[in-house]
C-alpha cells in the first residue's frame, strides 16, 4: 500500500542526534535538567533506519524509561496500566494557573480516543484512520506525521486507533486494515507491516500495542462480525509472529463451553436455561469457530511473574445466546498468559454466556492489594460493564473482591426478549473501553462510568460475512442519561467519591504525584479533581468532546498535560481534531480567557 509521510519543519533526526549527545554527557556524569531525556532517548533513538532492532537494550532502556518519572512511555505509562504520574508540580493548592501552553489540530475530524506516549522531548500520537504524528513535546511543533492509504475497514465503533508502542528505534502501531505496521521513530518510514488478521473478514486493530521482551504484543477486535479473536506476539525486530492465543478455546483445547455456570463467580444468579443449552449444544458443535472476542486495549504486563493480562470481549452473536450454548469462554474473562510462549495460565470470567454485550473492554491495571486476611498481595483490577470492578490475584487468577457498583443496576441479568427486556446497566456500561487510573497515594481507582438504561431485543440472525452479527438490538428507553465518576477503593470495595457529568462518560483518566486526577467528558470539558476528596479544581472548555485518556511529561522541569479533544463514536460526542497541552502560566502559556483557534500544524497559539 501506499503510504504518505509528511515531514515537518524540525526534522526528527537532529533531535534524536541531540539526545545522544545527552546520553553521552549523561555517561560522563553531567546531569539534564528535566531528567528525563536520557532514558527517553535511549527507549526510541538509535541509528535511523537500522534494519534490526538491538532487543535487549531496547528492553533495558524501556524498562529505564518507564522509570523516570518525565516520561509517558507506553500506553499505561508502563506495563502496570495504572496512569499514574509521579510528578508533583501541579497540585491542588496551584492547578488554578494551569493555562493552555499549545494545540495542535490534527486536521482530521473524527472520533479521537488516542493516549500520547512521550519520550526525548518527542510525543507520537494517534488519530482516527491511522496517522501517527510525531510532536515536539515542549511547543506542538510537527516533526513527521505517517498518513497511510488503509485497505478494506470494517469497524463497529468508528474508525478509531488508541495509541502507539516505543521500543529500540521503533513505533508501533495497529491498523483498522488488519496490519501492524513497525515506523522508524526519526522519520515516520515505515520499516514493515505485517498481516495480522483478515480485515475483509470483520477483523482490526485499534487498541494500543504493548513491548516487551522483544515482542510486540496485540489483540483483534471484530466479534460484531462473527469472528475467532487472538491476541498475538510478533518479534519487534522482523515483524514474525512468534506466538498466538485464541480468545475462544477450540475443543482441542479445552472447548468453550466451560462449566454451565447458573451464576456468577460473585453467586449472581444468570437467569440461564441450562438444561435447554445443553440440549442445543449438539446443534451448534462449531459455534466456537465464530464465537467472537475481542481485545480493546493494551494489555498489562508483570515481567516478575512473567505473564501478559488482558480483558476479552463479547460472544459472537451479541444478543443471542441460543446458538452459542455454554460459558462461552474465554469471552468477558480477564485473562493471563505466558509471556514467552502465548499459554493459557489462568482466566477469570465475569460474565458466564453473555447475552448483553456486557464485554470486558477497558484495561487492566496491576497493583498490590489487601487481601481478604489483611495481606498485600500482587493484584490486578479491572473496571467492567457490569457496573463492578473485579479485583484479583494477579499470580493465580483468584478473586480478592467485587467492589460497590459504580453505576445504578437494575434487572441485573435479565434474559432478553423478542420485545425487549429493561436493564442496568446498557450495553455501554459500566464502564466502556475507558482505561481508568489508580493511585497509590490513596488506593482509589478512578473509572470513567455512563447511565444508559436500555432494553434488550434479542432475535435470530443469521451470519453472513462481513454482516454485523448482533442478534437483535439494544435500545435506548428514552430516559435520562449521565455519567458518573468514581473514586473506588480497592482495598475495601467502597466507592468513596462520585461526580455526576451531563451526558454519558467514555475516555479515560490521569492521576499524579500532585494529588489530582484529570478526566473529559462529551460536553467538551477537561476537569481535574482532588484525587483524595473530589473537590473539582479546574475547569476548560475545549472546541470538541474530550473522549480520550489523558497523559502528564515533563522537560526541562516544567510539566506538562496533554489530552486529545476530538468527540466519540459511540456516544456521539461533539468532534473536533485537536491535541491540548496545558502547564502553568508563563511563556508560551495563554489562559482560557484568551484562547484562540489554533493554527492547523501546531506550536503554540
Amino acid at each position: 500500500m501506499r503510504t504518505a509521510v509528511r515531514l515537518g519543519l524540525v526534522s526528527c533526526s537532529l533531535v534524536l542526534a541531540a539526545a545522544a549527545c545527552k546520553n553521552e554527557r549523561a555517561a560522563n556524569g553531567t546531569s539534564q535538567a528535566g531528567g528525563g531525556d536520557t532514558a527517553a532517548a535511549s527507549a526510541t533513538g538509535g541509528t535511523a533506519g537500522r534494519a534490526t532492532t538491538d532487543m535487549t537494550s531496547a528492553d533495558t532502556a524501556l524498562r529505564h524509561a518507564m522509570a523516570d518519572s518525565t516520561l509517558w512511555p507506553s500506553f499505561g505509562r508502563d506495563y502496570t496500566n495504572q496512569r499514574y504520574s509521579p510528578l508533583a508540580q501541579v497540585t491542588a493548592a496551584n492547578v488554578s494557573g494551569l493555562q493552555k501552553a499549545w494545540v495542535y489540530k490534527t486536521g482530521v475530524p473524527h472520533a479521537f480516543e488516542a493516549s500520547p506516549v512521550v519520550v526525548g522531548g518527542t510525543m507520537y500520537v494517534t488519530t482516527a484512520l491511522n496517522h501517527v504524528v510525531a510532536l515536539d513535546a515542549a511547543t506542538g511543533t510537527k516533526k513527521w506525521e505517517y498518513a497511510p492509504t488503509l485497505g478494506v475497514t470494517i469497524h463497529c465503533c468508528g474508525p478509531v486507533n488508541r495509541g502507539v508502542a516505543l521500543y529500540g528505534n521503533r513505533v508501533y502501531m495497529g491498523r483498522l486494515d488488519g496490519k501492524l505496521v513497525a515506523l522508524d521513530a526519526a522519520n515516520g518510514s515505515e520499516v514493515w507491516s505485517v498481516q495480522v488478521a483478515d480485515n475483509q473478514r470483520g477483523y482490526a486493530l485499534t487498541g494500543a500495542p504493548v513491548v516487551a521482551d522483544g515482542k510486540v504484543i496485540t489483540g483483534t477486535s471484530g466479534a460484531e462480525y462473527g469472528v475467532r479473536g487472538y491476541v498475538a506476539a510478533f518479534d519487534a525486530g522482523s515483524g514474525k509472529e512468534v506466538w498466538r492465543f485464541y480468545l475462544i478455546p477450540s475443543p482441542e483445547e479445552g472447548g468453550w463451553w466451560g462449566a454451565w455456570a447458573q451464576t456468577d463467580a460473585f453467586g449472581t444468579p444468570l437467569h440461564r436455561n441450562i438444561q435447554q443449552e445443553k440440549a442445543d449444544s449438539a446443534k451448534y458443535p462449531d459455534a466456537w469457530k465464530t464465537g467472537g472476542g475481542s481485545v480493546w486495549n493494551a494489555p498489562a504486563v508483570d515481567t516478575t511473574l512473567g505473564l501478559v493480562f488482558f480483558a476479552v470481549g463479547n460472544p459472537s452473536p451479541d444478543l443471542d445466546g441460543s446458538v452459542r450454548p455454554g460459558d462461552n469462554l474465554y469471552t468477558e474473562s480477564i485473562v493471563a498468559i505466558d509471556l514467552k510462549t502465548g499459554k493459557h495460565k489462568w482466566h477469570f470470567q465475569q460474565v458466564p454466556h453473555d447475552v448483553w454485550d456486557l464485554d470486558a473492554t477497558s484495561t487492566v491495571v496491576l497493583f498490590d492489594a489487601k487481601g481478604q486476611n489483611g495481606q498485600t498481595v500482587p493484584a490486578l483490577a479491572q473496571a467492567a460493564k457490569t457496573g463492578w470492578v473485579y479485583v484479583l490475584d494477579r499470580a493465580t487468577g483468584k478473586p480478592i473482591r467485587r467492589t460497590s457498583a459504580f453505576v445504578p443496576q437494575q434487572n441485573m441479568f435479565a434474559q432478553p426478549t423478542v420485545k425487549g427486556v429493561r436493564m442496568l446497566p446498557g450495553a455501554n456500561g459500566g464502564s466502556e473501553w475507558s482505561p481508568p487510573a489508580y493511585s497509590p497515594h490513596t488506593g482509589y481507582l478512578y473509572v470513567l462510568g455512563l447511565h444508559q438504561p436500555m432494553l434488550y431485543k434479542a432475535r435470530r440472525e443469521e451470519l453472513k460475512p462481513p454482516s454485523f452479527w448482533l442478534g437483535g438490538a439494544f435500545v435506548g428507553t428514552g430516559e435520562p442519561e449521565y455519567g458518573l465518576f468514581s473514586a473506588v477503593d480497592l482495598n475495601t470495595g467502597k466507592v468513596v467519591w462520585q461526580k455526576k457529568v451531563n451526558r454519558p462518560m467514555i475516555g479515560g483518566a490521569l492521576t499524579t504525584g500532585g494529588n489530582l486526577v484529570f478526566v473529559g467528558t462529551a460536553d467538551k470539558e477537561f476537569l481535574a479533581f482532588d484525587a483524595k476528596t473530589g473537590r473539582q479544581v479546574w475547569r476548560y472548555q475545549a472546541n470538541a468532546g474530550v473522549n480520550a485518556p489523558p497523559v502528564a511529561y515533563a522537560i526541562n522541569g516544567t510539566q506538562y498535560i496533554t489530552v486529545a479533544a476530538g468527540g466519540n463514536y459511540q456516544i456521539n460526542a461533539p468532534r473536533g481534531d485537536e491535541v491540548l497541552t496545558f502547564r502553568l502560566g508563563g511563556p508560551g502559556a495563554t489562559s482560557p480567557a484568551r484562547d484562540t483557534a489554533a493554527r492547523k500544524g501546531g506550536g503554540a497559539p
